[in-house]
């Protein structure tokens, strides 16, 4: 993967979990890498630190993805500090809340769906001209396997976001193949990181790993592969479009 030396990546809710392990691994390969959060500065500062540490290049910015402007304002300030975007990785979402059909509200409609899937076309809104200027780059849309299974209990609105995630991801790939820009997915499954401690109980995660036929949940670093993989034009350059499945056989298309 030398193709990823000195290249720039801008990673969404790189924090923790699973972007936190991708930003890292990108500069271990020599990527620079700007390192987004939300609420978590600490957390986003670690993530920079261990990167500096290791002799990498990294930067954090915040920004709330359901804010038009400071999602323009991340792209920009990424483009200002490293001159280029060659990858996005939009892996920014939450569940938000588990929530019975009967109980669910406008409201939390309107969140989950801003925070999880509008947010993912207004950043690539942001990038893509930057991208089209440099005359290539790479989109990774993070889905889930919610979006092939529906999701856990009251997760039918997380489930159904990334599911429009996924179907967007086989669009953006059409429209931006003519402009050398590569549009693909990585759909993780039952992974342990913050995001599965702050929505799903000790019980739950124990009915999800009996039926993922590894026996087990995935870690973040588990995930990385995919990411990289995705972002080296050496490794995929003649993929785009696809949806990179990373959930130990829990769903096999």
């Amino acid at each position: 993967m030398e193709d990823l030396k000195d290249k720039t990546a801008l990673v969404t809710g790189a924090s923790t979990g699973i972007g936190a392990a991708v930003a890292i691994a990108f500069a271990a390969r020599g990527m620079r890498v700007a390192v987004h959060y939300n609420s978590s500065a600490d957390a986003a500062a670690r993530v920079v630190d261990t990167i500096r540490a290791a002799g990498g290049t990294a930067f954090a910015l915040q920004a709330d993805v359901r804010d038009t402007a400071a999602i323009r304002a991340c792209v920009q300030e990424t483009t200002a500090q490293f001159g280029r975007i060659d990858v996005l990785v939009n892996n920014a979402g939450s569940l938000v809340k588990r929530m019975p059909i009967a109980e669910f509200d406008d409201a939390l409609f309107d969140e989950v769906m801003h925070i999880n899937a509008r947010s993912v076309l207004a950043f690539c809104r942001e990038a893509v001209p930057q991208m089209r200027k440099q005359g290539s780059g790479a989109i990774i849309n993070v889905t889930s396997v919610a979006a092939r299974t529906g999701g856990g209990p009251g997760a039918y609105l997380y489930a159904g976001a990334k599911g429009f995630v996924s179907t967007a991801t086989h669009g953006l790939a059409r429209e931006l193949v003519g402009d050398r820009i590569r549009v693909n997915a990585v759909a993780p499954g039952v992974i342990q990181t913050p995001f599965q401690d702050r929505f799903s109980t000790p019980a739950m995660l124990e009915t999800f790993r009996t039926g993922i036929p590894m026996g087990r949940l995935g870690t973040a670093d588990e995930c990385v592969g995919a990411f990289l993989y995705l972002a080296s034009e050496q490794l995929s350059g003649y993929v785009t479009g696809q949806v990179l499945e990373v959930n130990g056989g829990q769903y096999m298309p």
